[in-house]
């Protein structure tokens, strides 16, 4: 909780690498989660993980008949963990992009959801144009006119960002030369000081911070929802190269879930929308 997220860690090549191409016999399977990305995942009194994550993955896992052990693990290195072999399936809303792609693989999405920019409810910063709509973009994508204005708006402000998320480069891309941009190794951490005013601006996925809206009534949105290919082809599984034979057997489960409406009734539950692929 990337580059949401995707900057790339350079020992993450050479884990890549590092693996050797075996079929095996899945029987058991370990799967990491951030355990603090709520609704997505979070960690509940007992020790537990909950969430729309671990839901969804035991219905994955009793389908692709395996048997799963949930784990959570820190953001910023799953990627190279998973190459490393500590564990067999990243599941952390994770975004499925090409620059990922060149280092493990992926199952086909689960689910995929917009981005938006959050501030101080009753601050200078609230309400920005657009606040309300939704914009799709493309990777790549400038001279957007709503993107223009919110750089106009935010310029001489401190953003707060997830380090090594889509979002993180999205931020960085867009706004890094008009505004500080600030990481944090959580998303927590960030919102903490948005809320306390060390920050000006929070930007990540559309739904944790509405999840986070939820306990907290100082924030809310600001500026449009930025939905779109931008954000890759929408959360997968992240499975390493050489694991195919692990990543078809959770592909029949999650299209098995995509069509009866599984996902959607989970995401109902834990986002209040439906995020379903289309």
């Amino acid at each position: 909780m990337n580059f949401r997220r995707s900057i790339l860690i350079g020992s993450a090549l050479f884990a890549a690498f590092a693996m050797p191409a075996a079929a095996k016999d899945w029987k058991s399977v370990t799967i990491t989660l951030e355990g603090a990305y709520a609704p997505w995942n979070l960690t509940n009194a007992d020790g537990s993980l909950g969430g729309f994550e671990p839901e969804l993955a035991k219905v994955l896992c009793e389908r692709a008949k395996l048997e799963c052990k949930l784990v959570a693990s820190d953001w910023d290195g799953m990627i190279p963990a998973l190459n490393a072999g500590k564990f067999d399936v990243i599941m952390d809303a994770l975004s499925i992009t090409d620059e990922r792609k060149k280092i493990i693989d992926f199952t086909i999405p689960y689910a995929a959801t917009p981005a938006a920019f959050a501030t101080a409810k009753d601050g200078p910063l609230a309400k920005a144009a657009g606040t309300g709509a939704t914009i799709k973009m493309t990777p790549g994508q400038t001279g957007v006119k709503e993107i223009e204005a919110l750089k106009e708006a935010f310029k001489g402000k401190t953003i707060g960002i997830q380090a090594a998320t889509v979002y993180a480069k999205f931020v960085y891309d867009n706004f890094g030369s008009i505004a500080e941009i600030r990481e944090y190794k959580t998303g927590a951490d960030r919102d903490l000081d948005l809320q306390n005013g060390r920050i000006d601006l929070g930007f990540d996925d559309a739904v944790y911070f509405a999840n986070a809206f939820a306990t907290n009534d100082a924030l809310a949105f600001t500026g449009p929802e930025i939905a779109g290919s931008i954000w890759g082809e929408g959360e997968g599984l992240g499975i390493r190269k050489a694991d195919t034979d692990l990543r078809d057997k959770f592909n029949e489960a999650i299209k098995s879930t995509l069509a009866d409406g599984t996902v959607k009734n989970l995401s109902m539950k834990w986002f209040k929308m439906d995020v379903t692929p289309q």
